[in-house]
């Protein structure tokens, strides 16, 4: 922390875009959002390799089984440095990993409140179940761009050693969502009808993981220096970006 932030009250400091840079420096309130924010990813990254490891038995060539297995791999790569930070504010992060079933899904149709995260963190979209190499991919690459927007926001975070390892982190998940878009095309090709169906059932699921339009609790992480960007404006310039691929392809 600058030396600005011992002058200042802590919330004017990081109104004015200060940046905190270790829990030494975190006041109980703070603490407690970025946490929030940091299980979350976890959760969701956790959750997400989970998920798309079966994804590599699917795969219909040694191409796509690799691109799979990378994705999988990185992903929990990505939570694993995440949660070592968590492990600076005391997480123990070796039970952290051991206390849920990420592969665990509910049912195809189920109604998952998007504010309820089961005993896990996870985004809502993460409790529904992948169906075939098809559905993995279009999952992949709507709630890859999804992830893009949703990381590239917290890459901004006033909490800076979470900033830094979001930064790293963008390029590869930017990464995992062209080599979806590169599996896409070629479904575009040979299951036109089955990407379809697909992305409508995605889709709306996706939307989802942003949050409500009106967030008391975006307007606390914003005051914070947390988040920048309302939830609905994400989800705006994420729904633009997935139209325009879909459509790209005759998907929509």
């Amino acid at each position: 922390m600058t030396n600005d932030a011992d002058t200042m009250p802590i919330a004017d400091y990081l109104a004015q875009g200060g940046k905190l840079t270790s829990p030494e420096n975190v006041p109980p309130r703070y603490r407690g959002e970025l946490l929030r924010l940091m299980s979350s990813f976890v959760d969701s990254e956790l959750a997400g390799s989970a998920g798309f490891a079966a994804a590599i038995n699917w795969a219909p060539g040694i191409k796509e089984r690799i691109a799979a297995s990378r994705i999988t791999l990185e992903k929990a790569d990505h939570a694993e440095r995440v949660l070592n930070l968590m492990g600076t504010f005391g997480t123990d992060t070796r039970r952290y990993q051991q206390t849920h079933d990420w592969a665990a899904r509910k049912d195809r149709d189920a109604t998952v409140d998007p504010r309820r995260h089961g005993g896990d963190k996870r985004l809502s979209v993460f409790h529904y179940p992948l169906e075939g190499w098809t559905d993995a991919v279009v999952m992949n690459v709507l709630m890859g761009t999804a992830t893009l927007h949703a990381v590239g926001e917290l890459a901004r975070s006033s909490y800076q050693p979470l900033a830094e390892v979001l930064r790293e982190i963008l390029p590869r998940e930017r990464r995992h969502v062209e080599l979806g878009i590169e599996g896409l095309e070629r479904l575009a090709r040979s299951d036109r009808d089955g990407a379809r169906a697909s992305a409508e059932y995605w889709l709306p699921r996706v939307a989802e993981t942003f949050g409500p339009a009106q967030s008391e609790r975006f307007d606390r992480q914003k005051e914070m220096g947390l988040r920048h960007t309302d939830n609905e404006t994400l989800r705006q310039k994420w729904r633009a970006e997935a139209d325009e691929i879909l459509s790209s392809m005759e998907l929509k």
